[in-house]
């Protein structure tokens, strides 16, 4: 850093707030200290590991062997694990690709062109992105990551003094506040379809009272407590963002940033495609220009939804893969031309490599705690430290700490699911409570590391140092909020 750069820094801090303040010295802080997201788990598999050892856990032990009291032992756990989540992966990977191609349509290009005309100040600019990327979150969270960061850039375009990291900063807020509790949340949808849910999951799941192994979302998310819970940390978030958005003389925008904010529809759009002038087509590329067979596709997929959901509660009988077959369709619907959803995907593929890259190594963390004594000690240790009153608020807590080393709330619930719900039946919790709970508390996390970052800071061009000092603002208030919540709710919840 230069002189000058390390002058203005400090006039920065000096000039604001307490809490702006603070944001900066922590973005600090974890610029220099953190590791980025496979780091994360890479150490979080040895500390799992080194627990169980210090804990009483073999390392190398067999079911069949009369000294393993309690399954595997770490090693075979960790590799029994690993690919346990195989078909989970597809999932997150599919939901995060069917969302950018939904997100990057020219339909929905055309509405954010319309949305980013509502506000008129800086002030007002970062509140509204942040009310609709809260609301395109609970929609579906990989949608809202890509719809809510160019909604952020084109924000930018009309109110050019509005703080360019702020907006970034509030187009991620859905992922550190309602996501999870919402139609795509994946806590929610693992314990709603058996083959989301690891057999382990199940079995206390049936102990907690559900015969069939699965909790369904009019027991989770669509409770009316859970609802009023999501609806008091979006206000909480809306006010936030309002009053630690910095006013025009204080804002750092996107040309101060070097940031050239091209337009999103039109001539030089990175998003609405454009046949390229002069291009030449064979006969044979009809198939992929003519939208007869995207419509066919639609229609197929549209019959199969209207047959699979007669007769069924809608949300009972919502899961990942309806939830993912319904996205592809609508991409397909939207995009019209095969070869617009193919560029789409083929757009969309990198933002889901980590979830490729990470989610078996979570596996491996979930066989070595699901598959040996570790789930039973740790279900043990939560009872002893709490009190059915207090057991929501601390499972919540609980998450959030543990978020932070494993940023993917599906593969973490798999991780918790076994002790956590094994400690609600004996403190007799509702099981699905602990669902909204965990959704509450583990959504925080994502406002203290980058991991889900990535795909928004990729659009808007910056990095997560840019926002991270916002993020850690909002926590100050979203998680506390969640905490009340969840605490002042959890005794008229009946299991």
């Amino acid at each position: 850093m230069t002189e000058s750069q390390g002058k203005h820094a400090r006039h920065e801090v000096e000039g604001e707030g307490p809490l702006a303040r603070i944001a900066l010295r922590f973005t600090a802080f974890t610029e220099k200290w953190l590791p980025d997201a496979f780091g994360f788990v890479l150490v979080g598999t040895f500390v799992v590991l080194l627990f169980g050892l210090v804990t009483g856990e073999p390392l190398l032990k067999r079911p069949d062997d009369p000294a393993a009291t309690h399954g595997y032992g770490l090693v075979d756990a960790w590799g029994l694990g690993f690919w346990s989540l195989i078909t989970f992966t597809l999932q997150m990977a599919m939901i995060i690709i069917g969302g950018y191609a939904v997100a990057t349509s020219g339909p929905v290009a055309r509405l954010i062109t319309r949305l980013a005309r509502i506000p008129k100040t800086p002030r007002g600019a970062v509140a509204f992105v942040a009310a609709v990327a809260m609301l395109a979150s609970y929609l579906n969270w990989a949608f809202s990551l890509i719809f809510a960061a160019i909604l952020a850039r084109e924000v930018a375009r009309n109110v050019p003094k509005a703080d360019y990291r702020a907006l970034g900063a509030m187009a991620f807020l859905g992922l550190g506040t309602v996501w999870a509790q919402g139609l795509s949340g994946s806590a929610a949808l693992q314990v709603a379809s058996p083959s989301s849910s690891p057999a382990p999951v199940q079995e206390v799941i049936r102990a907690a009272g559900h015969a069939s192994g699965v909790i369904p979302l009019s027991d989770t998310i669509f409770t009316w407590q859970a609802i009023v819970a999501t609806i008091f940390v979006y206000a909480v978030g809306v006010t936030m963002a309002w009053f630690t958005a910095p006013g025009a003389d204080n804002a750092k925008t996107a040309e101060h940033l070097g940031i050239e904010l091209k337009p999103l529809i039109g001539r030089g759009s990175a998003y609405n495609g454009q046949r390229v002038e002069g291009e030449t087509r064979r006969p044979g590329d009809w198939l992929e220009h003519s939208p007869l067979f995207s419509l066919l596709v639609v229609l197929l997929g549209a019959v199969y939804l209207v047959r699979y959901f007669d007769g069924k509660s809608f949300f009972n009988a919502l899961d990942l893969n309806t939830v993912n077959l319904i996205l592809f369709l609508l991409a397909m619907l939207l995009h019209w031309r095969p070869w617009r959803m193919a560029r789409a995907v083929r757009d969309g593929a990198p933002a889901a490599a980590g979830v490729l890259l990470q989610f078996p190594l979570y596996g491996g963390i979930f066989g070595m705690i699901a598959y040996t004594g570790i789930s039973a000690r740790l279900a043990g240790w939560l009872v002893q430290a709490s009190t059915q009153f207090f057991f929501p608020p601390l499972v919540a807590i609980y998450s959030c700490i543990l978020g932070v080393f494993v940023p993917s709330g599906g593969s973490k619930w798999v991780i918790e699911a076994p002790y956590v719900l094994e400690a609600a039946n004996q403190l007799k919790v509702d099981a699905g409570w602990m669902v909204v709970v965990y959704d509450l508390g583990e959504a925080s996390a994502n406002l203290l590391q980058p991991f889900w970052m990535l795909p928004t800071l990729a659009i808007l061009g910056l990095k997560a140092r840019d926002i991270m000092g916002y993020t850690f603002t909002l926590f100050l208030a979203c998680f506390p909020a969640a905490l009340l919540a969840v605490t002042l709710l959890a005794p008229h919840v009946t299991g």
